[in-house]
Protein backbone atom coordinates (compact mmCIF):
# COMPACT_ATOMS: atom_id res chain seq x y z
CA UNK A 1 0.00 0.00 0.00
CA UNK A 2 1.08 3.68 -0.84
CA UNK A 3 2.33 5.42 1.81
CA UNK A 4 -0.56 7.87 3.42
CA UNK A 5 1.22 11.85 2.69
CA UNK A 6 2.18 13.77 5.82
CA UNK A 7 -0.13 16.36 7.37
CA UNK A 8 0.93 19.47 7.67
CA UNK A 9 1.41 18.89 11.51
CA UNK A 10 3.44 16.23 11.06
CA UNK A 11 5.88 17.08 8.41
CA UNK A 12 9.11 17.84 9.41
CA UNK A 13 10.81 21.38 8.39
CA UNK A 14 14.02 21.91 7.44
CA UNK A 15 16.90 22.54 9.73
CA UNK A 16 17.14 26.42 10.21
CA UNK A 17 19.78 28.26 11.35
CA UNK A 18 20.01 30.27 14.31
CA UNK A 19 18.43 33.94 13.09
CA UNK A 20 21.56 36.58 14.97
CA UNK A 21 20.33 39.26 16.56
CA UNK A 22 22.82 42.70 15.11
CA UNK A 23 23.87 44.26 17.71
CA UNK A 24 22.62 47.78 18.67
CA UNK A 25 23.79 50.97 16.56
CA UNK A 26 25.74 53.08 18.81
CA UNK A 27 26.35 56.89 17.64
CA UNK A 28 30.44 57.67 18.63
CA UNK A 29 30.98 59.35 21.14
CA UNK A 30 34.25 61.90 21.95
CA UNK A 31 36.03 58.85 23.13
CA UNK A 32 36.11 57.33 19.77
CA UNK A 33 38.00 60.47 18.02
CA UNK A 34 41.16 59.18 17.89
CA UNK A 35 40.12 56.14 15.70
CA UNK A 36 37.77 57.60 13.59
CA UNK A 37 39.35 57.47 9.64
CA UNK A 38 37.95 60.99 8.35
CA UNK A 39 37.44 61.57 4.82
CA UNK A 40 40.94 61.74 2.82
CA UNK A 41 39.31 63.30 -0.24
CA UNK A 42 38.08 66.46 1.96
CA UNK A 43 41.51 66.39 3.52
CA UNK A 44 43.47 66.37 -0.20
CA UNK A 45 41.18 68.70 -1.70
CA UNK A 46 41.29 71.18 1.46
CA UNK A 47 45.33 71.46 0.33
CA UNK A 48 44.03 73.35 -2.86
CA UNK A 49 42.59 75.84 -0.97
CA UNK A 50 45.34 76.56 1.83
CA UNK A 51 47.32 76.71 -1.41
CA UNK A 52 45.30 79.69 -2.57
CA UNK A 53 45.15 81.42 1.08
CA UNK A 54 48.77 81.41 1.05
CA UNK A 55 49.44 82.75 -2.30
CA UNK A 56 49.64 86.79 -2.53
CA UNK A 57 47.23 86.22 -5.92
CA UNK A 58 44.83 83.76 -7.83
CA UNK A 59 47.14 81.19 -9.96
CA UNK A 60 47.04 79.72 -12.96
CA UNK A 61 45.59 75.70 -12.49
CA UNK A 62 49.21 74.10 -13.22
CA UNK A 63 50.76 76.35 -9.91
CA UNK A 64 47.64 75.93 -7.79
CA UNK A 65 47.82 72.06 -8.45
CA UNK A 66 52.16 72.51 -7.88
CA UNK A 67 51.71 73.91 -4.87
CA UNK A 68 48.80 71.68 -3.32
CA UNK A 69 51.08 68.78 -4.49
CA UNK A 70 48.67 67.12 -6.89
CA UNK A 71 48.26 66.56 -11.13
CA UNK A 72 46.52 69.14 -12.41
CA UNK A 73 43.71 66.91 -13.99
CA UNK A 74 43.16 65.74 -10.06
CA UNK A 75 42.85 69.18 -9.18
CA UNK A 76 40.30 70.23 -11.54
CA UNK A 77 37.71 67.79 -10.29
CA UNK A 78 37.75 69.35 -6.95
CA UNK A 79 37.79 72.76 -8.56
CA UNK A 80 34.84 72.28 -10.09
CA UNK A 81 33.22 71.16 -6.78
CA UNK A 82 34.31 74.04 -5.11
CA UNK A 83 33.46 76.65 -7.37
CA UNK A 84 29.81 75.18 -7.39
CA UNK A 85 30.17 75.66 -3.61
CA UNK A 86 31.41 79.20 -3.58
CA UNK A 87 34.69 78.39 -1.68
CA UNK A 88 36.67 78.82 -4.93
CA UNK A 89 36.08 81.39 -8.32
CA UNK A 90 37.45 81.42 -11.76
CA UNK A 91 38.18 84.37 -13.61
CA UNK A 92 36.90 83.74 -17.62
CA UNK A 93 38.88 86.15 -19.16
CA UNK A 94 42.52 85.07 -17.54
CA UNK A 95 41.16 81.31 -16.61
CA UNK A 96 43.01 81.97 -12.75
CA UNK A 97 41.82 80.33 -9.93
CA UNK A 98 41.24 82.25 -6.28
CA UNK A 99 39.15 82.11 -3.00
CA UNK A 100 35.13 82.29 -3.45
CA UNK A 101 32.45 84.29 -1.73
CA UNK A 102 32.00 81.21 0.78
CA UNK A 103 35.65 81.15 1.89
CA UNK A 104 35.51 84.49 2.66
CA UNK A 105 32.02 84.05 4.55
CA UNK A 106 33.32 81.46 6.57
CA UNK A 107 36.68 83.98 7.39
CA UNK A 108 34.89 86.48 8.21
CA UNK A 109 32.62 83.99 10.49
CA UNK A 110 35.67 82.67 12.08
CA UNK A 111 37.46 86.11 12.77
CA UNK A 112 34.27 87.79 14.38
CA UNK A 113 34.15 85.05 17.05
CA UNK A 114 37.56 84.91 17.95
CA UNK A 115 38.32 86.82 21.26
CA UNK A 116 42.05 87.65 21.26
CA UNK A 117 42.50 87.95 25.32
CA UNK A 118 40.67 85.24 25.76
CA UNK A 119 43.26 82.99 23.38
CA UNK A 120 46.04 84.59 24.60
CA UNK A 121 44.96 83.82 28.66
CA UNK A 122 44.25 80.17 27.21
CA UNK A 123 48.39 80.39 26.53
CA UNK A 124 49.84 82.33 29.55
CA UNK A 125 49.95 79.21 32.03
CA UNK A 126 52.41 77.53 29.33
CA UNK A 127 54.18 80.37 29.29
CA UNK A 128 54.51 80.59 32.29
CA UNK A 129 55.59 77.47 32.99
CA UNK A 130 58.07 78.46 30.02
CA UNK A 131 59.87 81.70 31.21
CA UNK A 132 59.26 81.25 35.03
CA UNK A 133 58.42 84.85 35.03
CA UNK A 134 55.45 86.72 35.72
CA UNK A 135 53.04 87.07 32.53
CA UNK A 136 50.66 90.09 31.72
CA UNK A 137 48.11 90.85 28.82
CA UNK A 138 47.32 94.46 28.40
CA UNK A 139 44.84 95.94 26.06
CA UNK A 140 44.47 99.82 24.89
CA UNK A 141 42.14 100.98 27.16
CA UNK A 142 40.59 104.82 27.22
CA UNK A 143 43.89 106.60 28.94
CA UNK A 144 46.25 103.92 27.08
CA UNK A 145 47.38 100.53 27.66
CA UNK A 146 45.81 98.94 30.48
CA UNK A 147 46.54 95.93 32.33
CA UNK A 148 43.25 93.19 31.96
CA UNK A 149 45.06 90.09 32.81
CA UNK A 150 47.85 88.88 35.28
CA UNK A 151 49.51 85.49 36.20
CA UNK A 152 52.64 85.59 39.19
CA UNK A 153 55.02 83.19 38.98
CA UNK A 154 55.37 81.54 42.16
CA UNK A 155 58.98 81.93 43.92
CA UNK A 156 59.11 85.85 42.01
CA UNK A 157 59.58 88.98 43.59
CA UNK A 158 55.75 90.82 44.00
CA UNK A 159 55.42 93.78 41.35
CA UNK A 160 52.98 96.45 42.77
CA UNK A 161 51.20 96.69 39.40
CA UNK A 162 47.40 96.04 39.73
CA UNK A 163 44.56 95.34 37.06
CA UNK A 164 43.24 98.18 35.38
CA UNK A 165 46.79 100.11 35.79
CA UNK A 166 47.38 102.15 32.88
CA UNK A 167 51.14 101.82 31.73
CA UNK A 168 53.25 105.17 30.73
CA UNK A 169 54.54 105.15 27.19
CA UNK A 170 57.75 105.52 27.95
CA UNK A 171 58.99 104.08 31.25
CA UNK A 172 57.24 100.66 30.85
CA UNK A 173 57.42 98.06 28.10
CA UNK A 174 54.07 97.66 27.34
CA UNK A 175 53.59 101.78 26.67
CA UNK A 176 57.31 101.39 24.27
CA UNK A 177 55.52 98.58 22.92
CA UNK A 178 52.04 100.13 22.18
CA UNK A 179 53.36 103.32 21.33
CA UNK A 180 55.66 102.10 18.72
CA UNK A 181 53.55 99.76 16.83
CA UNK A 182 50.73 101.29 17.12
CA UNK A 183 51.13 105.07 17.66
CA UNK A 184 53.47 105.50 13.88
CA UNK A 185 50.42 106.26 11.93
CA UNK A 186 47.11 107.30 11.26
CA UNK A 187 44.68 108.18 13.69
CA UNK A 188 46.22 106.58 16.33
CA UNK A 189 49.56 108.42 16.32
CA UNK A 190 47.44 111.65 16.30
CA UNK A 191 45.98 110.78 19.93
CA UNK A 192 49.11 109.23 21.08
CA UNK A 193 51.67 111.77 20.24
CA UNK A 194 50.67 114.20 22.89
CA UNK A 195 50.55 111.93 24.97
CA UNK A 196 54.29 111.34 24.29
CA UNK A 197 54.66 114.92 24.58
CA UNK A 198 52.80 114.95 28.08
CA UNK A 199 55.03 112.01 29.49
CA UNK A 200 58.43 112.98 27.83
CA UNK A 201 57.70 117.09 29.63
CA UNK A 202 57.22 115.15 33.29
CA UNK A 203 60.43 113.19 32.42
CA UNK A 204 62.61 116.11 31.58
CA UNK A 205 61.91 117.31 35.40
CA UNK A 206 63.21 114.59 37.11
CA UNK A 207 66.65 113.93 38.53
CA UNK A 208 68.49 112.01 36.20
CA UNK A 209 70.29 109.53 38.81
CA UNK A 210 69.92 106.06 39.57
CA UNK A 211 70.07 103.22 37.68
CA UNK A 212 67.25 103.77 35.04
CA UNK A 213 69.04 107.53 33.59
CA UNK A 214 70.26 105.56 30.99
CA UNK A 215 66.80 103.85 30.07
CA UNK A 216 64.53 107.48 30.28
CA UNK A 217 64.09 109.51 27.14
CA UNK A 218 65.01 113.16 27.33
CA UNK A 219 64.05 114.51 24.05
CA UNK A 220 61.95 113.71 21.33
CA UNK A 221 64.85 111.87 19.64
CA UNK A 222 65.17 109.91 22.42
CA UNK A 223 61.79 109.13 21.81
CA UNK A 224 61.87 108.38 18.35
CA UNK A 225 65.05 106.10 19.27
CA UNK A 226 63.71 104.15 21.67
CA UNK A 227 60.64 103.41 19.50
CA UNK A 228 62.46 102.84 16.28
CA UNK A 229 64.49 100.08 18.21
CA UNK A 230 61.38 98.70 19.41
CA UNK A 231 59.91 97.87 16.38
CA UNK A 232 63.55 96.54 15.08
CA UNK A 233 63.50 93.49 17.93
CA UNK A 234 60.02 93.88 17.26
CA UNK A 235 58.87 93.62 21.22
CA UNK A 236 59.52 96.93 23.66
CA UNK A 237 61.49 96.35 26.72
CA UNK A 238 62.36 98.55 29.71
CA UNK A 239 65.33 97.66 32.98
CA UNK A 240 64.63 99.86 36.00
CA UNK A 241 62.48 102.63 34.63
CA UNK A 242 59.17 101.18 35.28
CA UNK A 243 60.43 99.91 38.54
CA UNK A 244 64.21 99.77 40.30
CA UNK A 245 65.26 96.12 40.23
CA UNK A 246 62.46 95.36 37.83
CA UNK A 247 62.84 94.93 33.64
CA UNK A 248 60.59 93.80 31.15
CA UNK A 249 59.08 92.76 27.94
CA UNK A 250 56.01 93.85 25.66
CA UNK A 251 55.01 92.03 22.38
CA UNK A 252 52.83 92.89 20.11
CA UNK A 253 49.63 91.09 18.96
CA UNK A 254 47.85 91.51 15.72
CA UNK A 255 44.89 90.92 14.35
CA UNK A 256 44.44 90.20 10.16
CA UNK A 257 43.70 93.90 9.82
CA UNK A 258 47.42 94.52 10.95
CA UNK A 259 46.16 96.26 14.21
CA UNK A 260 47.54 96.19 17.45
CA UNK A 261 45.35 94.55 19.02
CA UNK A 262 47.24 93.58 22.57
CA UNK A 263 50.36 92.98 24.54
CA UNK A 264 51.79 90.29 26.03
CA UNK A 265 53.82 90.62 28.53
CA UNK A 266 56.57 89.47 30.82
CA UNK A 267 58.39 91.16 33.69
CA UNK A 268 60.70 90.51 36.61
CA UNK A 269 63.71 91.09 38.73
CA UNK A 270 66.60 91.95 36.57
CA UNK A 271 68.50 89.61 39.06
CA UNK A 272 67.24 86.50 37.33
CA UNK A 273 64.88 88.09 34.86
CA UNK A 274 67.00 87.37 31.42
CA UNK A 275 66.82 91.18 29.70
CA UNK A 276 68.65 90.11 26.49
CA UNK A 277 66.65 91.14 23.41
CA UNK A 278 67.50 87.40 22.57
CA UNK A 279 67.24 85.92 25.81
CA UNK A 280 64.81 83.32 26.68
CA UNK A 281 62.17 84.99 28.02
CA UNK A 282 61.84 87.61 24.87
CA UNK A 283 62.47 85.06 22.31
CA UNK A 284 59.26 82.82 24.44
CA UNK A 285 57.24 85.52 24.52
CA UNK A 286 57.75 86.96 20.63
CA UNK A 287 56.76 83.26 19.80
CA UNK A 288 53.65 83.29 21.63
CA UNK A 289 53.01 86.88 20.32
CA UNK A 290 53.28 85.42 16.56
CA UNK A 291 50.98 82.14 16.99
CA UNK A 292 48.48 84.35 18.73
CA UNK A 293 48.87 86.50 15.78
CA UNK A 294 48.21 84.00 13.03
CA UNK A 295 45.01 82.71 15.34
CA UNK A 296 43.64 86.26 14.77
CA UNK A 297 44.28 86.11 11.28
CA UNK A 298 47.58 88.00 11.00
CA UNK A 299 49.95 87.67 8.12
CA UNK A 300 52.92 89.65 8.36
CA UNK A 301 54.36 92.07 5.61
CA UNK A 302 57.45 90.41 3.68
Amino acid sequence: MPAAPRSPATAVAPARAPRRTAAPATEPTDDDEPLRAGIQSVEVGFELLNALSNAPGSLMLRDLAAAAGMSAAKAHRYLVSFQRMGLVMQDPATTRYDLGPAALRLGLASLSRIDGVKLARERVEALLLETGHTLAIAVWGNQGPTMVHWAEAPQTVPVTLRLGDVMPLLTSATGRCFAAFMGHEGRDAQRIAPMIRDELARLKKLPRNGFAAADLPQSQADVQAVLEETRRHGLGRVIHSLLPGVGGFCAPVFDAQGHLTLGLVVLGSVTTLDTAWDGAPATALLRCAHQLSADLGHTPSR
